[in-house]
């Protein structure tokens, strides 16, 4: 795969426009409510830099404990009146959702009463895939009087953009593993399946699910390992979406360096995203670690009503 200033173009593989942010910025502090990882304090810092004032409800057992760095509060899942009336204390009407969240045991949620009040209601969220599931939660807190704003709209830095991101460029043949991919999971995201797949030479020989990208990129490799992968490497690619109809305030598709870490072991050409869709915590370095491994990124245009399976 040799470096390109200028990777090849198809129909229906545009780079996407720059996608401007959404959401206005107010005196009112900032609700980041913390799952996993990193993101909540890429978001902390983002919307700082943009001069919002934020507070950072951290969950316990998942949030990173830096964000005590921040203005924060410890919250247990199941706390829902807890985290409402310290949202009101601190001036928050607008709330972000960010970070990795497991779905819970019911055995290991510390219902409050407001929690327990909406039970009928989890019941029926828990019914469903995550997009269900997510949903639910959007519209109690909207019920209790806050406006959820997607973290892409507090810092739209974290969003991947659109074309070639690095010194390397994708070939035809990855052109075309993008294009399978893109389809595919167009069709699959009514089901609620997964963010992401990889394709080698148009065949799909993984798609995510519950266990996400990176052990998804694990197994991979592992069929690389045994056999079942015969293509030589450095080949196929790692696609990522939004799911169809996805609520765009929760649970976009995240990249970082493990992810360029990951798809190098896999042995894989590159990796290839909707533009404005999906979001990395430190672009810059996922960017050197994809140069260094000599993989592509790429940004691509949202798919047109009626362009799939072109």
């Amino acid at each position: 795969m040799a470096p390109s200033p200028t990777p090849p173009e198809a129909p229906g593989l545009a780079a996407a426009a720059p996608v401007m942010p959404g959401g206005e910025p107010s005196g009112e502090p900032l609700a980041i409510i913390c799952g996993g990882g990193a993101f909540p304090l890429a978001v902390a810092e983002a919307a700082t830099r943009a001069g919002r004032r934020v507070h950072l409800f951290a969950l316990r057992g998942l949030a990173d404990p830096a964000v005590e760095a921040w203005p924060h509060s410890w919250i247990a899942l199941g706390q829902f009146g807890k985290l409402c009336a310290e949202m009101r204390r601190r001036g928050c009407r607008d709330v972000v959702f960010i970070g990795n969240v497991l779905r819970p045991r019911l055995l290991d949620v510390k219902f409050d009463w407001a929690m327990v009040r909406q039970l009928p209601r989890i019941f029926r969220m828990l019914r469903g895939g995550d997009n269900h599931l997510l949903t639910g939660v959007g519209e109690a807190f909207e019920d209790a009087g806050f406006r959820l704003l997607g973290a892409h709209e507090v810092a739209p830095e974290i969003l991947v953009p659109a074309g070639q991101l690095g010194r390397v460029a994708l070939g035809r043949d990855e052109l075309d593993d993008v294009l399978t991919g893109r389809h595919a999971l167009a069709v699959m995201g009514p089901l609620d399946i997964g963010q992401g797949l990889v394709v080698i030479n148009r065949h799909v020989v993984a798609v995510e699910a519950a266990e996400g990208t990176d052990l998804m990129l694990r197994r991979c490799a592992e069929l690389r390992a045994n056999g079942r992968i015969r293509r030589r490497a450095p080949s196929g690619v790692l696609v990522k979406v939004p799911k169809v109809a996805q609520d765009r305030r929760f649970d976009l598709p995240s990249l970082g360096v493990a992810t360029v870490e990951g798809a190098a072991v896999a042995g894989l050409a590159g990796i290839a995203v909707e533009a404005g869709g999906v979001i990395a915590t430190d672009l810059a370095a996922m960017i050197r670690a994809a140069d260094t491994a000599g993989l592509f990124i790429y940004g691509f245009a949202p798919e047109a009503d009626g362009e799939a399976g072109r």
